[in-house]
């Protein structure tokens, strides 16, 4: 009896009026961005027509802006869920079917069409998940209560130039939580300057179209820096007696020089493009995989400001080439830091002119092992890159 009430109420619910449920706060705040809006030159027709329906935020959206796993988690137990057989498999199904299409956006663009194909595998599963929440909601709901209120603004204006260009109706206007569209995820202001109608039809259709995403997508790299002459780094291994004080991207050299120095790659016979600058990175400390990235790694990251979400890209890619897994093991990602030390730690290192990268978050990535290698070096101590109470406890007696 008691599953028969739950469904007549479930059943009750679905009908009832949707003003019911409305947020007249939110529904006020909607109307204080009429006036930014206006003076960007779009009518209000169009503001009406992009905000219909809309009368409340969506919690979904502040939640997982809170928990984006790139940033939340250790870079290998990151590439461990976004690397997956299964992915890897499906790449690669992709690779026959499209390869006509992939040779001829690498060759007008000059980007690996492996990277190209890691991207759309990483952001929308091969286009199985381009999303489906409100664009116009998602950004509405990120500044009224988010921690991404300056990013969202921007975005609205471009989410406004793509509905004003006739490329999708306010109905349809779908994407994930950041506002972020089609088979490869463009936000809004990375769609007006880098979209492309590939397949001549008079739209720049990155979710209807494989072939504008993907041929968008290449654009993006090549702006972003691509060469096509170069991958985006290897897994290698260092020497002995390397000198730890040159990892991080303080220091670019030619591949070659750090051929010199005893660094070899893991997984292939040599470096394919001794000539490319490159800095060797550790994302999860001395103890685990080293890589040698080069300048095609930072347009990796010029898409998406996480150095696990490049890694994933372009091992994706590589895995779909054919190339073997990372050899190294990756360390576990255990300190003994509580999440207030872990931020403190890093106000500490950018304080001392020791960047750590963005926002003190006590998120650790690339930037802040880097940091602490620093900070060992400055103060003598063994170079391992690992975030430690004890070195917290230096840096506050000034040590």
């Amino acid at each position: 009896m008691r599953k028969l009430v739950g469904i007549a109420l479930a059943a009750t619910l679905l009908f009832v009026p949707q003003a019911a449920f409305a947020d007249a706060k939110f529904e006020a705040f909607i109307q204080t961005l009429w006036p930014r809006v206006k003076a960007a030159g779009y009518s209000r027709e169009l503001f009406d027509q992009a905000f219909a329906g809309i009368t409340e935020p969506d919690a979904a959206v502040i939640k997982l802006a809170n928990t984006q796993p790139e940033f939340k988690i250790a870079t290998g137990d990151y590439l461990g869920t976004a690397v997956t057989p299964i992915r890897i498999e499906t790449g690669k199904s992709m690779v026959g079917p499209n390869d006509a299409l992939l040779k001829a956006i690498e060759k007008k663009y000059n980007v690996d069409r492996y990277t190209i194909l890691g991207i759309w595998g990483m952001e929308s599963n091969f286009g199985k998940d381009e999303g489906s929440m409100s664009v116009m909601r998602s950004l509405a709901t990120l500044i009224y209560n988010g921690n991404k209120k300056e990013y969202a603004k921007v975005q609205l204006l471009s989410a406004f130039r793509i509905l004003k260009s006739g490329a999708r109706s306010p109905s349809n206007f779908v994407g994930s939580w950041a506002g972020a569209m089609g088979h490869t995820q463009f936000i809004p202001s990375s769609y007006v300057s880098y979209a492309v109608d590939w397949n001549g039809d008079g739209k720049k259709d990155i979710w209807g179209s494989k072939e504008d995403a993907l041929a968008s997508t290449a654009n993006y790299l090549a702006k972003a820096g691509w060469k096509i002459d170069r991958p985006w780094g290897w897994e290698v291994q260092l020497p002995a007696k390397f000198d730890r004080t040159l990892i991080g991207r303080a220091h670019w050299k030619p591949v070659s020089e750090w051929a010199k120095m005893g660094i070899t790659p893991v997984g292939v016979k040599s470096f394919s493009a001794p000539q490319a600058d490159a800095f060797v990175m550790i994302p999860q400390t001395i103890n685990g995989p080293v890589f040698l990235v080069t300048r095609n790694f930072m347009a990796i990251m010029d898409y998406n400001q996480s150095h696990s979400y490049a890694l994933a890209v372009g091992h994706l890619g590589d895995r779909i080439r054919g190339l073997p897994p990372f050899q190294a093991s990756w360390p576990s990602a255990a300190v003994d830091l509580n999440p207030s030390q872990r931020v403190e730690l890093q106000k500490r290192l950018n304080a001392m002119g020791i960047e750590t990268g963005g926002a003190a978050d006590g998120r650790f990535g690339a930037q802040t092992y880097e940091a602490i290698l620093a900070y060992q070096k400055k103060k003598g101590l063994p170079l391992d890159g690992q975030p430690t109470l004890k070195i917290l406890e230096l840096m506050r007696k000034g040590a």
